[in-house]
């Protein structure tokens, strides 16, 4: 199928469970994967299972719980691919009380 044909995504926290399935759904769908992911590992893991597949996806070490760091992956993103359609949520970040941040898969 190609409902997302041309489409371009970043999936938030796609390293990993509900982020990385819906990134290959999503890219078996035709749209081209931004995966939004701390961890570089798991994220690079998720793009050569999207690539496996016959997919487009790219790696933008993102931490949700830094404003700076989405912007720049929203950045990176359009530079790559000139769009950006879907945003897909998964990843959330949580401020404490001392001005810290941490990044929790949802």
């Amino acid at each position: 199928m190609d409902r997302l044909k041309g489409k371009v995504a970043i999936i938030t926290g796609a390293g990993s469970g509900i982020g990385r399935t819906a990134a290959q759904i999503f890219a078996a769908e035709g749209a081209k994967i931004a995966v939004a992911e701390i961890d570089p590992a798991s994220g690079a893991e998720t793009v050569a299972l999207v690539e496996k597949a016959g997919g487009t996806a790219q790696l933008f070490k993102t931490d949700v719980a830094d404003p700076a760091a989405v912007e720049a992956c929203v950045k990176q993103t359009v530079t790559a691919w000139r769009r950006l359609d879907i945003l897909y949520n998964n990843a959330g970040g949580m401020a404490h009380g001392d001005g810290s941040a941490t990044e929790v898969a949802l």
